[in-house]
């Protein structure tokens, strides 16, 4: 929208308080602080829950693949056959052997809840999530036959375990005694200390070589299953569908969404509620850009009279409006989105401050899953809210914008 040089003047006078006319931009102030919190919510909101997805995402994602093909009983005896099939499906970038077994371990009278992960080495040696936080240790101390094995961390503070001190393992499946099964239990070295940052993962895992885990859990050459990472994940179920019909009967292909259904459709449904709740923040502030601009148009009723007798055209005086109260929303929009960033970038710390005053813990892990608050950042979600507050702002100066222009000079000045 082109405006005329006396039409730009008149605009950014009436942006700028008249005489008497402190209580109108009083709340056209109010309304471009409302446009700017709101704006900036939205983008706080949606980034950290984007942020959240694509954090949790990527830790599940790199400790179980985007999907894995498990035997039936925890056993796959045949493994290299469905292995070597995985890797010969297109789209399949990887697959490797892998042992999931839950047990107890003990450490000074302690006993805990424990999911023994059985991994190749090599692949502890590249897993990018457990290399994410090494506390204590090293994970290249976890070879065949060595003893050795790394807890999460808060498993480890639950246990009261340290890198270089011992904790057993016991399995229910032991030697058989007169007496029935006689428990299985082998005591261990702590080699390594991780935290992958899923508090679920950091207070259960128990990683070792997958020859001591098939000792351990007297597998023999069977593994419990095979993960896969494909080239796309979420293209994963018609990747692997040819897969799934090749191991009918055999084993079960499960991919990283029927693994966590609840929690990723749990947090969709979130992010719509989060959005629709929070744009009404920025509806707020468009009502109060209309308000002021009714009370700017009642005010400059003879302003915009005397106008229209100079030869001010109807649509001259909707543009004035229109820009008057669409700038209120781009400066908002623009105070927002650096309000948003400034928060983002200080986000951690603003919740730790938040936590010393009020004494509560606002971001407890064992609910979070995440130890620390994520955020990312979309551009397209961050442009779309940023249209959809200047498309609003720009709605609501129509309704001020056409009663001005339909103003009638001569009622008006009838009096002067």
């Amino acid at each position: 929208m082109l405006l005329s040089p006396y039409e730009r003047m008149i605009a950014r006078r009436y942006l700028l308080p008249g005489k008497g006319e402190g209580f109108i931009f009083l709340v056209a102030s109010i309304s471009l602080v409302a446009v700017m919190l709101g704006v900036a919510a939205l983008i706080v909101v949606m980034s950290v829950m984007s942020g959240f997805r694509a954090e949790l995402f990527d830790k599940i994602v790199g400790l179980n693949g985007h999907a894995v093909v498990q035997g039936y009983g925890g056993r796959l005896e045949d493994w290299r056959d469905i292995m070597a099939q995985a890797k010969a499906t297109p789209g399949v970038t990887s697959a490797t052997a892998l042992i999931e077994q839950p047990l107890m371990a003990s450490h000074d009278g302690r006993v805990e809840g424990v999911l023994v992960r059985g991994m190749p080495v090599g692949d502890i040696a590249t897993n990018q999530s457990l290399h994410t936080k090494v506390l204590s240790g090293s994970l290249a101390d976890l070879k065949p036959g060595s003893g050795n094995v790394a807890l999460g961390a808060r498993l480890a503070e639950q246990l009261g375990a340290q890198v270089g001190g011992s904790v057993s393992l016991i399995s229910p499946d032991g030697q058989a005694s007169p007496f029935g099964s006689v428990p299985r239990i082998v005591s261990y070295r702590v080699a390594a200390i991780f935290e992958i940052g899923v508090y679920d993962y950091d207070k259960a895992f128990v990683v070792m070589p997958i020859e001591d885990a098939q000792t351990l859990l007297l597998l023999g050459d069977a593994v419990g299953m095979i993960e896969v990472k494909t080239t796309d994940p979420d293209k994963v179920g018609p990747i692997l569908a040819p897969l799934a019909k090749a191991t009918t009967g055999r084993a079960v292909v499960t991919d990283w969404r029927q693994m966590n259904a609840t929690l990723f459709e749990a947090l969709a449904v979130e992010r719509v509620a989060m959005f629709v709740v929070l744009s009404i923040i920025i509806l707020v502030a468009v009502f109060n850009i209309l308000s002021s601009l009714i009370m700017l148009v009642r005010a400059k009723t003879r302003d915009i009279a005397i106008l229209r007798t100079m030869g001010a055209s109807r649509a001259s005086l909707v543009r004035i409006f229109v820009t008057v109260g669409v700038s209120i929303g781009v400066l908002g929009t623009l105070a927002g989105v650096v309000l948003g960033f400034i928060f983002l970038f200080f986000r951690q710390d603003v919740v730790n401050f938040v936590q010393l005053v009020t004494g509560q813990n606002l971001w407890d892990p064992s609910i979070r899953f995440l130890t620390e608050l994520p955020a990312k950042a979309d551009p397209l979600e961050i442009v779309g809210i940023c249209a959809m507050a200047l498309i609003f702002a720009f709605l609501a100066t129509l309704y001020p914008a056409f009663k001005a222009a339909s103003t009638d000079p001569v009622q008006v000045l009838r009096y002067e």
